[in-house]
């Protein structure tokens, strides 16, 4: 098991702190942390604030998803759920889908994972499965090919 992180309320005052200019060694008396930990999330930050995540106004909301679940517990149609809270029937049968069914649909479950789902940076595609070491690379796509010691044009 990992250490526990540092919760959300305390982070905002390390950033305002440091926004401030306070030391890392003061910001972390203030905070009842080491300094190690203060600096660590400064250093994942490069230093400077993450900016507040805002959810577009396209996304389903913690009240719709509510609204979706206590539509689903009444016996509503999907139909009636997405006329209600204004959304297309398809957007509605879908979040139901994903999250469980009709049965086992709860809006707090739904809303954690969609901020889980939409967490930033996602990692690449070669992070997420790299090229074989083996594979040969004297022939990449469109007829180029690697660059050889001595292989200039």
């Amino acid at each position: 098991m990992g250490r526990p992180g540092m919760p959300d309320a305390m982070k905002e005052d390390l950033w305002r702190r440091w926004r401030a200019g306070e030391s890392i060694s003061v910001i972390s008396r203030a905070l009842g942390k080491p300094p190690g930990s203060v600096f660590t999330v400064l250093k994942h930050h490069g230093g400077i604030a993450p900016a507040e995540r805002v959810r577009r106004a396209d996304r389903l909301t913690p009240e719709d998803r509510e609204s979706i679940s206590r539509g689903l517990e009444a016996g509503a149609s999907m139909r009636s759920i997405a006329v209600s809270i204004g959304r297309p029937p398809s957007t509605v049968s879908r979040e139901v889908s994903r999250n469980g069914g009709r049965l086992k649909y709860r809006a707090f479950a739904a809303e954690q994972r969609a901020r889980e789902q939409a967490g930033r940076p996602k990692p690449s595609a070669l992070r997420r499965q790299p090229a074989p070491a083996d594979q040969p690379r004297d022939h990449l796509p469109g007829g180029l090919h690697d660059p050889v010691e001595g292989d200039r044009a």
